[in-house]
């Protein structure tokens, strides 16, 4: 058997995909704390680390669900760990479970320490975490993602930090699991043909890629045009608007998917891995602007 160094683990849990999830516990945090509510600052650092633990076991599980599946060949793109023969699946599968082994503890732990709403939020998460590879292959992989890292860590971000769970964050759940989205989006349009040999379905099949390209520009685009109504409404200040900074980086992503047809599937190869850099761009720039809005 293959040793591997602590690095080739830490690089099968797809690391640059963790902005994801992190994004949506520290804008909440930021969130919380602009709108004047007391923070408890250790608790939410627990919840941050305790959400990148499970979504790294669900990036090893679907992993292996996509290897055995035949999404994942050697004409694919994207993780080849296994394809290449780096890992075995037993030890995908050992990691997977060590690593919800910690998130189902970290949890326990701040379920007692916070409350029982908690735990719904929690065994909802884990479930759809272990369950996306199955729904991802009946085109609801979207519906996940939005629920996964977007509305349940915001929620339950909401409720670690302050005891409670305040509604209104949801308002910036939009445009943060709108670009969440698309980073799941953009790995399913490049992989059409692949995916649809494999014989599963995702959501740029069903619309087709002219289709998913458009919806991607939009998934990407229509963050911005949300602040503005929210800040036009005074829902939230004015001081988001430092998130506008990331917009140029926004509208390349989509050019880039937009011009498929004249560069070809490798020209929008990573754009994965771009789109999740977006999300972690775009998300730091809103906490800039909710501490603006605190201090100012």
């Amino acid at each position: 058997m293959q040793t591997h160094t602590f690095k080739d683990w830490v690089l099968a849990t797809r690391p640059w995909s963790f902005p994801a999830s992190a994004m949506p516990v520290v804008v909440t945090i930021a969130w919380s704390w602009a709108s004047g509510f007391d923070v408890n600052w250790w608790l939410g650092l627990w919840a941050l680390v305790n959400i990148i633990f499970v979504h790294a076991a669900g990036n090893v599980w679907s992993d292996i669900a996509d290897y055995r599946r035949g999404v994942d060949a050697d004409d694919t793109f994207g993780v080849r760990l296994l394809v290449d023969g780096q890992f075995t699946v037993e030890e995908f599968r050992r990691l997977s479970l060590c690593l919800n082994c910690i998130a189902v503890i970290g949890g326990l732990a701040l379920v007692a320490l916070t409350g029982y709403t908690l735990l719904y939020i929690g065994i909802a998460g884990l479930l759809l975490s272990l369950c996306y590879p199955r729904l991802k292959y009946m085109a609801l992989g979207d519906v996940v993602i939005i629920l996964c890292y977007s509305l349940l860590p915001m929620i339950g971000t909401s409720f670690i930090v302050t005891g409670q769970i305040h509604w209104p964050v949801l308002w910036l759940s939009v445009p943060v699991g709108l670009i969440t989205v698309a980073i799941l989006h953009a790995n399913n349009v490049r992989d059409i043909e692949t995916d649809q040999r494999a014989g599963i379905h995702t959501f740029p099949m069903l619309t087709g890629r002219h289709v998913g390209a458009w919806l991607y520009a939009a998934e990407v685009l229509v963050p911005f045009l949300w602040l503005v109504g929210i800040m036009v409404a005074r829902i939230e200040p004015w001081w988001l608007g430092t998130a506008f900074l990331a917009m140029p980086v926004a509208v390349k992503n989509a050019r880039t998917m937009l011009s498929y047809e004249r560069g070809g599937k490798a020209s929008y190869a990573n754009l994965d891995e771009l789109t999740a850099k977006l999300q972690l761009l775009f998300s730091i720039l809103l906490v800039i602007g909710l501490i603006l809005s605190r201090i100012l």
